[in-house]
């Protein structure tokens, strides 16, 4: 079974988007749509693509400052979860405390002012390594955690350009979390070592990026925090980059 299709998995990342920060960290997909904006201060807003998406929170907070956001995820039951809070404006779903333990909660909109913005985001599934030919022309792209989920994050990152119009801004964050489950070790884009020299994710990013991007500023740090349960949580630090398409 697809472990992102799983009730479990569900209900963590309701949890990461809507529910409360822990031990002082804030919440990791508004925060990186906070940084997006600040990076497009100035420049047009009328579209922006959010890739892995997840269960929304990101594309929500986009909408604030844009005139139209799509979110893409590969789950079925993240978009599904998406949409419904897109159409009801609240959505319930499980906080585990210890094994079959646990408290509905309810996530809802109106708690961060969302509500009134939903009619500017669409969400559906779609793979990011293999996008059809409607995705395009959007000013902003943001991939939140995902070039360590693709099988081939080399292609990825090299047709993004196609997406973008001219001068438009690509946003990637990621703990680098390379794993050959997701990825083939032969497909890392890197965390290897090339002619005996460390070669990271980000000095990867730069090669393939470089025909089409300059880098806009100096890589940023975003932890978060996923709650598995009352007393297991991940605590990660993400890396964020930014891009301006240059041709």
């Amino acid at each position: 079974m697809n472990l992102y299709e799983t009730d479990e998995l569900l209900g963590q990342y309701m949890e990461f988007h809507f529910g409360e920060g822990h031990f002082g960290v804030g919440n990791y997909p508004a925060q990186c749509a906070l940084i997006c904006q600040e990076l497009m201060t100035g420049r047009d807003k009328r579209s922006a693509l959010d890739l892995g998406c997840a269960v929304g929170r990101s594309s929500f907070e986009l909408a604030r400052v844009f005139d139209q956001v799509t979110g893409l995820d590969l789950s079925n039951r993240f978009i599904a979860s998406a949409n419904r809070m897109k159409g009801a404006g609240s959505m319930d779903y499980f906080l585990r405390e210890q094994g079959e333990l646990g408290t509905q909660v309810t996530a809802d909109l109106a708690e961060f002012g969302l509500d009134d913005i939903v009619s500017k985001v669409e969400f559906a599934v779609a793979d990011a390594c293999d996008l059809a030919e409607e995705y395009t022309g959007y000013d902003l792209i943001f991939a939140g955690n995902l070039i360590d989920r693709l099988e081939d994050p080399v292609a990825f990152l090299a047709s993004l350009h196609r997406r973008l119009v001219p001068g438009g801004v690509l946003v990637i964050s990621s703990p680098y979390t390379l794993m050959e489950e997701y990825t083939p070790k032969a497909n890392w884009v890197g965390g290897f070592r090339r002619k005996g020299e460390p070669f990271t994710v980000l000095d990867g990013m730069r090669e393939v990026l470089a025909p089409h991007f300059e880098q806009l500023q100096a890589p940023v740090d975003v932890p978060f925090v996923i709650r598995e349960t009352a007393r297991k949580f991940q605590h990660t630090i993400a890396e964020l980059t930014a891009w301006q398409r240059i041709r």
